[in-house]
């Protein structure tokens, strides 16, 4: 089974799974919630698989690289980081909630990739620039930031849709503060790579390509996330609100770039 295929049936398991945490949470049915977790679980692992699968299928062809090179690469490793960064980082009922959110989000993204016309799914030799083992490193953990932060944001949707204004109010904003903190690592680091990156490829260091610099963008808003948690000492809606702020900031960095002129491009 290649390993677009896979993904195709992923996208399938996705939605699956969404409709059955809808209903099961509508009908307040914990055994459709508890069969949509083990659903979740399921595709995850199988949409792994299929990341492996094209990884291999890249080396049958004779052009072997990390399957991160271009934007149908990179919709199923996001769909994917975002489904492994939920999964690690709630627990209980709040993973139930924020799942709702997240898998139909996944299914979409995989759909884009899979069926959509746009998108490029062949596998192609690497341009010389992408030719570095920096590209793992800087696309991986720019992905686990942008996947917490998107984690991040649902759980703060939730505390302003409850109306909670603290972490001990209510668990999500636990989740909310914890996806913020990983992300804002991972994130940090993704920029840091890149630098580096950019220095061995292009001889500078930054270079105000559109995506650096929003990706600039998303880091200060997080990071002003991260001061008002500090300087409050506890969740706000305000601290909510910037987060998903920051979400549009991060889909931006993600697809809007992609219709501006730069080196980032995947159109």
């Amino acid at each position: 089974m290649s390993s677009g295929t896979i993904i195709g049936i992923v996208t399938f398991v996705y939605l699956g799974t969404f409709s059955l945490m809808l209903v099961g949470q509508i009908l307040d049915k914990k055994g459709f919630q508890n069969a949509a977790l083990f659903g979740a679980g399921g595709g995850f692992l199988l949409h792994g698989a299929g990341i492996l699968s094209r990884w291999y299928e890249s080396y049958s062809l004779g052009v072997g690289h990390v399957p991160l090179s271009n934007f149908y690469e990179s919709l199923v490793f996001f769909s994917w980081a975002i489904v492994l960064i939920a999964f690690l980082s709630i627990r209980g009922e709040a993973r139930n909630r924020v799942l709702t959110f997240i898998m139909p989000a996944a299914a979409l993204m995989l759909g884009y990739a899979s069926f959509s016309t746009g998108v490029e799914s062949d596998i192609q030799p690497l341009v010389p620039a992408l030719k570095s083992n920096w590209l793992a490193i800087h696309v991986i953990t720019c992905f686990l930031g942008y996947s917490s932060f998107v984690v991040a944001s649902v759980s703060g949707f939730f505390l302003l849709r409850n109306g909670h204004a603290s972490p001990e109010a209510h668990p999500t904003g636990t989740v909310f503060y914890r996806c913020v903190m990983i992300g804002f690592i991972f994130f940090t680091v993704g920029i840091l790579t890149g630098s580096v990156w950019a220095q061995v490829a292009w001889g500078r260091y930054w270079g105000w390509d559109p995506k650096e610099t929003w990706a600039l963008i998303t880091w200060l808003i997080y990071a002003a996330v991260l001061h008002e948690r500090i300087r409050k000492g506890r969740a706000t809606k305000g601290v909510a609100v910037i987060a998903l702020i920051g979400l549009v900031s991060v889909l931006f960095t993600y697809f809007g770039v992609n219709y501006l002129p730069g080196l980032h491009s995947y159109l």
